[in-house]
């Protein structure tokens, strides 16, 4: 057993706590708003504030939305950091920018920490059933300490390279689910106001070169129309800001990535914010004045 911390108890983190108590660790927990009442049920420690969670822990996670909270998250005057002593791991799963991270890491390890950047992919279902994948940045040596808890959580779990690193490929894989939220959304739109039934159309696409965990999820989202979250569209909005910031920074153009925030925008400006993000169909329906599965 591991005397673990968990700072970020949303949609995400609370399953993926869960998933830590099943496997049999001590876990403290501090979050904005109340605990679930099953990871208390299951033996979870609440904590008033983050400086706790780290007093009690060895190793603390953090899963919160974005850069500014993270940064709260480990330095406000009550935070992780004020109850840090040398020799912990801090574990940032959040989705955040690389170039802060660093930042961050840099001062944790000034306290004779460890730090991890370890952001996911795989949604909502992917952290209940702990098949998330895991793109981490830092040491080799720190991530053979956290490997077996980072396997309660996920299956597919990278040693990307430094601190910063693990940031970057997550910047980079939701740039690409982005575009292939277009690329299905525009087959099954174009495919629809055609004439033809979404829903076998879908169905003949995903025995071809076409098939994508995308098509399979997010086009049935699509054509059954429930946009209720999963991953909110307002936090894919702040992960391609993140690439198309960095982008200018590194002089690199995205043009592709730049079309998809836009539908994103559309979205929100509908009042669609808090939409799952399978639901930038909406700013294409829009655009076409059709719905998937709309009949002429």
């Amino acid at each position: 057993m591991s005397k673990l911390g968990f700072v970020g108890l949303g949609i995400m983190g609370t399953p993926m706590a869960a998933n830590l108590i099943k496997g049999g660790h001590e876990l403290s927990l501090f979050t904005i708003g109340p605990v679930a009442q099953a990871l208390t049920d299951a033996g979870g420690k609440v904590c008033a504030s983050g400086k706790e969670v780290a007093q009690n822990a060895d190793i603390i996670f953090i899963m919160v939305p974005d850069t500014p909270h993270v940064a709260a998250a480990l330095f406000d005057e009550n935070g992780i950091a004020a109850g840090l002593t040398a020799g912990k791991i801090v574990v940032d799963m959040s989705s955040i920018s690389p170039i802060e991270t660093k930042e961050f890491a840099a001062k944790i390890r000034a306290l004779g920490c460890e730090y991890l950047d370890a952001p996911v992919s795989g949604g909502q279902v992917g952290a209940e059933a702990a098949t998330l994948s895991i793109m981490v940045g830092g040491e080799q040596a720190t991530f053979d300490k956290v490997l077996p808890l980072f396997q309660l959580m996920g299956k597919n779990i990278t040693l990307v390279g430094g601190n910063g690193d693990g940031q970057t490929a997550k910047v980079a894989n939701q740039m690409i689910v982005a575009m292939n939220i277009q690329a299905v959304g525009e087959a099954l739109l174009f495919a629809s106001k055609a004439g033809a039934d979404p829903a076998r159309v879908r169905q003949a696409l995903m025995g071809g070169f076409a098939s994508s965990k995308i098509l399979e999820v997010h086009g049935e989202r699509m054509i059954k129309r429930t946009f209720n979250p999963g991953f909110r569209i307002e936090l894919h909005q702040k992960d391609l800001n993140l690439a198309l910031t960095s982008a200018r920074k590194l002089g690199v153009a995205l043009p592709n990535t730049a079309t998809c925030q836009e539908m994103f925008n559309t979205c929100a400006a509908h009042g669609g914010a808090a939409w799952d993000h399978s639901a930038l169909v909406r700013a294409l329906e829009i655009m076409a004045n059709f719905e998937v599965g709309q009949k002429d």
